[in-house]
């Protein structure tokens, strides 16, 4: 799948919300494919997620500042990773990895892509409900029993 370097945040809070009808049933189908564990390939420009917007010229998907978001998030995924990560490189997704992404995206680490971000107070929300509605590689947390749960309120 490809994917810019912006969408490698973005996949980790996608709930289902999105620009428009024909966007968020691509990315659906995409969020399966990803947490199927199909390979990542870092592109520059629009990606498989931009695809049904791409119609339209004026599609924020080419603009200035979506170019300066991809740059930001490369630099800190690369930072968390710990190593080069560059278009064209092909990122394995699977859980660890994901489960990594969030814990940095939850801390701040890597949100400077975010800034000014319209999306960003949904996925302030997400990333405060540890991710529990996202749909890409979704994170399944062992339920606390029931007696449990009442000694630890008792």
């Amino acid at each position: 799948m490809r994917l810019r370097p912006h969408h490698l945040l973005c996949m980790l809070t996608f709930v289902g919300e999105g620009y428009n009808p024909a966007f968020v049933a691509n990315y659906r189908r995409l969020a399966g494919r990803l947490s199927a564990g199909e390979t990542i390939e870092i592109v520059s420009g629009p990606d498989d997620i931009c695809a049904p917007l791409l119609a339209d010229e004026a599609a924020h998907c080419f603009g200035v500042s979506v170019a300066g978001r991809d740059a930001a998030a490369l630099a800190d995924i690369a930072g968390l990773l710990g190593r080069e990560v560059e278009i064209g490189t092909a990122i394995a997704s699977d859980p660890a990895l994901f489960e990594k992404m969030r814990q940095a995206f939850s801390a701040g680490v890597t949100r400077r892509a975010c800034t000014g971000c319209e999306w960003s107070s949904l996925c302030d929300r997400i990333a405060g409900e540890d991710y529990a509605d996202a749909l890409v590689m979704k994170i399944s947390r062992p339920e606390t029993e029931p007696e449990t749960s009442a000694r630890l309120r008792a």
